[in-house]
């Protein structure tokens, strides 16, 4: 007998929550349910526990009697405004437990002797340490079904996360290199971006700069069959060695074609790498680019041209760029009028989805209301939307917070 939807839908959030402890999982998912599932899809749900299904997840089981305790008794709601997710790679969100079902689903070998392992090797000296490991735990993605698989998670994750939208990194050239036809990535990411319109999206292929600006463009030319299914281009990967003013070529393509253009810089590499991506590539939004803060003048630049910095905080730290969060720079950022927004870069590996994010940056830098309040609306500003859309995102926004502070009133 096929199990509800409810129980399949109730049972994939739980799954997104996993890694939480199972306290804050139910929280979580019962935060979800509440928001996002409508009265007859809740008394379903009611009604199979009641029924002892055992189907359900326990994470999921739990969820549901917190809805229908009092109110009173339930813990506050996320701290995460409506948001706009838009530095985050797909591959960088495949949780360990995902790679493994993945391997062992394609008959291939698991990547490390188990799943808590392999979790147990996330702990990095800088972005090459990281490369490495997160390059060879794609090995395992080979059909269709593994790429849908890792959108599906990834999206409703998101959904719990409050993200209303989400421009979402592919790296192309990553699956080409393990053998993999880009016809059979794109049905997996496509399909199930379609199947989940509660997070509008588009999706951005990354070049590896390690590769070459050949390679870059050769992977341009094989995007042709599905250059209607991109929102944009970007550049990712290593930043030191291999600078992005080699990458004007496939850029200056890109732009013609209409695509918008994006790069990672001023991660590891300079102010330079970013004044470079400007003038250079073309680029709309800057992704990281922390290290503006050496260059004044840059400052001023990006300040005075709204130039959308997409920064990661808990990536930032995870990756030694700062070495605690209570380090970062995004306060400062913030006071000097920067468009700075907080994603989440690649959630399986640095701790945290983007709530997971917002929570860090509220409780170890302080952020006010109203600093949050600018950096969803940055969010929604930095988005590659029509003006109807971005309208509607800063309505969301706005209508959150008039709520929360209608719920803090006395």
């Amino acid at each position: 007998m096929t199990a509800p939807a409810e129980a399949r839908m109730g049972n994939q959030i739980a799954r997104q929550f996993a890694h939480l402890p199972a306290d804050e999982a139910a929280d979580a998912v019962a935060r979800h349910i509440e928001s996002f599932w409508d009265p007859r899809m809740r008394r379903t749900l009611q009604a199979l526990v009641a029924a002892h299904d055992q189907s359900l997840d326990p994470v999921l089981v739990a969820a549901a009697g917190r809805l229908a305790g009092p109110r009173a008794t339930r813990r506050p709601p996320t701290v995460t405004p409506p948001t706009v997710e838009l530095h985050v790679h797909l591959e960088g969100t495949l949780e360990p437990a995902t790679i493994f079902a993945a391997a062992r689903a394609n008959d291939l070998p698991t990547p490390a002797a188990s799943v808590e392992e392999l979790a147990a090797r996330y702990e990095f000296e800088d972005l090459q340490s990281f490369l490495d490991i997160y390059y060879a735990n794609l090995v395992v993605m080979r059909t269709a079904e593994d790429f849908y698989a890792m959108t599906e998670r990834y999206l409703l994750r998101a959904h719990a996360a409050n993200v209303r939208r989400a421009e979402l990194f592919l790296d192309p050239q990553t699956h080409l290199e393990n053998g993999i036809d880009l016809a059979v990535v794109m049905k997996g990411v496509t399909a199930a971006m379609a199947a989940h319109p509660e997070v509008s999206t588009g999706l951005i292929a990354c070049f590896l700069r390690h590769l070459g600006p050949e390679a870059a463009v050769a992977a341009y030319e094989a995007l042709e069959p599905h250059r209607a299914s991109l929102l944009g281009i970007g550049l990712d990967s290593s930043e030191v060695g291999f600078p992005n003013r080699d990458f004007a070529e496939v850029f200056e393509r890109a732009g013609a074609d209409g695509l918008h253009r994006v790069a990672h810089a001023g991660e590891e590499g300079g102010p330079d790498n970013i004044i470079d991506s400007l003038d250079l590539l073309g680029v709309e939004r800057i992704d990281h680019g922390v290290r503006c803060l050496e260059d004044p003048h840059l400052v001023a630049r990006l300040v005075r041209d709204r130039v959308p910095l997409t920064v990661c905080p808990q990536s930032n730290v995870r990756l030694r760029v700062v070495d605690h969060m209570r380090d970062h720079p995004l306060g400062r950022m913030l006071d000097l009028g920067l468009l700075v927004s907080v994603h989440s870069d690649d959630p399986a590996y640095f701790g945290g989805y983007v709530d997971d994010n917002y929570r860090a940056v509220t409780e170890d830098l302080g952020l006010t209301r109203t600093d949050l309040r600018r950096l969803a609306d940055n969010s929604v500003e930095s988005a590659f939307v029509g003006s109807e859309e971005r309208a509607e995102l800063h309505a969301a926004v706005e209508a959150w917070f008039d709520a929360e502070e209608h719920a803090l009133r006395p």
